[in-house]
């Protein structure tokens, strides 16, 4: 039982010694790429850390207590009430208690990922097969995503035929397009990066091609990008007839 208590306390040290959610970024936003990022290290810890003790402390006793020979039954000490019940209850509490932290720290993924900072910029993305089109306002339309760093960015999202989805690898990001609704999903690019969002929901034959460029550039790459497209772009009347609440 001292034996359990001892592993149980260096499990839970471990766990409880990862980074916080509340590390924050520049302009002290705290990235929901950055937040998912301590979720997941908190699981993986999970996984090895509690696996491998439990794991090692089992090869530990098939060794110790196997049969030395063909009729050997093993020299393994029947336990006490008490001790069973330790056997049983310690891991189980220790495995709750982890279970209560991951939970706690996915409810606060969930409030940084649905709080969307003061003074994001506001894009419009509108899926349809097979294809994202991304809509800055002022007529503004362009086929790839470009924003500037260290700015928050809020994406909403609609579609005009079936359900895609959003898929922001790279941001650790996903947010589903439905027609006729708008969601939202918001990110933080803290530093130059070119990569692409790609649909993660089945949506047709065309699915597995249905991508897009995302660049975050500086802010005066981005003034210089934007200014080039004013006159380029055309009125899309589809996404203009849906209302969006500004308080989402």
């Amino acid at each position: 039982m001292r034996m359990m208590s001892r592993i149980s306390a260096a499990a839970s040290a471990l766990l409880l010694a990862g980074p916080s959610l509340a590390a924050e970024g520049g302009k002290g936003i705290v990235s929901p790429t950055d937040a998912w990022e301590v979720v997941w290290n908190d699981v993986l810890i999970d996984l090895f850390v509690i696996g491998g003790v439990f794991a090692l402390l089992a090869v530990w006793m098939l060794v110790k207590f196997r049969a030395k020979g063909p009729n050997d039954v093993g020299s393994a000490k029947p336990l006490s009430a008490a001790t069973a019940l330790a056997f049983a209850l310690v891991p189980a509490a220790l495995f709750m208690a982890d279970d209560f932290m991951l939970a706690a720290k996915g409810w606060s993924l969930w409030n940084i990922q649905r709080t969307v900072p003061a003074g994001a910029m506001e894009v419009k993305v509108i899926a349809s097969q097979w294809s994202f089109e991304f809509d800055y306002g002022n007529g503004i339309k362009t086929g790839e995503l470009v924003v500037p760093v260290g700015k928050p960015i809020v994406l909403r999202l609609t579609s005009t035929d079936v359900i895609h989805s959003f898929g922001l690898s790279h941001y650790r990001l996903k947010e589903d397009l439905v027609p006729g609704r708008i969601n939202h999903m918001w990110f933080y690019p803290d530093k130059p990066a070119e990569t692409f969002v790609t649909c993660m929901e089945f949506c047709g034959d065309s699915h597995s091609v249905m991508n897009a460029p995302v660049k975050a550039v500086p802010q005066a790459d981005f003034d210089t990008w934007l200014a080039s497209k004013k006159k380029a772009s055309l009125k899309d009347p589809s996404f203009a007839s849906l209302t969006i609440d500004p308080a989402i």
